[in-house]
């Protein structure tokens, strides 16, 4: 099974920046898209059956009262990446969580993820930024945001050029000299070699 468990009966909503509480909240997961890091969060209420799902905050389904207890509930994130979340029985009086996003478990969509996808995290102006490239469209996305990009060919590779808020940034790409592992992308910002990230 793959989730965090609720540690708390506490979630922040981020629409709002106000505490809510919820006793029946029983799984937090992140799911990694190009677009950024989306939370999920499901509700169940074992006495009802309700069943509520917030992806960053944001409701976008909600059952108050049902029969069955077990089940799935279906969602999409992005409006085009379907997730099912499965209830099922565990032991007499427990029940499990588990979420499968475009028909893979989270962890292998993660990574499915990782290798289609270079993603890097950096602070720029005491901002967060993620930066998403997808290796298969050489698209760029900026928390979120698909950004407007100009190429250029360079000494042993190219230069795709962007900005994260109003910095100049580019992401260099070489060849490996080795075909399995091919082209090796490196963010730079302000003269700086930016590590990647796994998130």
């Amino acid at each position: 099974m793959i989730f965090t468990p609720a540690l708390t009966n506490h979630f922040t909503d981020k629409n709002s920046n106000k505490m809510s509480s919820s006793e029946d909240l029983v799984a937090i997961w992140e799911v990694p898209l190009n677009t950024g890091l989306h939370t999920v969060e499901f509700e169940h209420g074992t006495a009802t059956g309700k069943r509520v799902i917030r992806v960053n905050g944001k409701e976008v389904l909600r059952h108050d009262w049902m029969f069955r207890l077990v089940g799935e509930e279906t969602f999409c994130l992005d409006s085009k990446v379907p997730c099912v979340i499965k209830i099922e029985p565990s032991g007499p009086f427990g029940y499990s969580y588990s979420i499968t996003v475009d028909g893979k478990t989270l962890e292998k969509f993660s990574q499915a993820q990782g290798k289609a996808n270079c993603t890097w995290m950096l602070q720029v102006n005491e901002e967060t930024y993620r930066v998403v490239l997808e290796r298969g469209s050489l698209d760029i996305w900026v928390n979120g945001d698909k950004a407007d990009v100009t190429g250029e060919f360079v000494e042993n590779g190219t230069e795709t050029h962007f900005t994260i808020g109003n910095t100049p940034a580019y992401i260099k790409a070489v060849s490996s000299c080795n075909k399995k592992e091919g082209l090796i992308y490196s963010l730079i910002v302000n003269d700086n070699v930016i590590p990647p990230s796994n998130v």
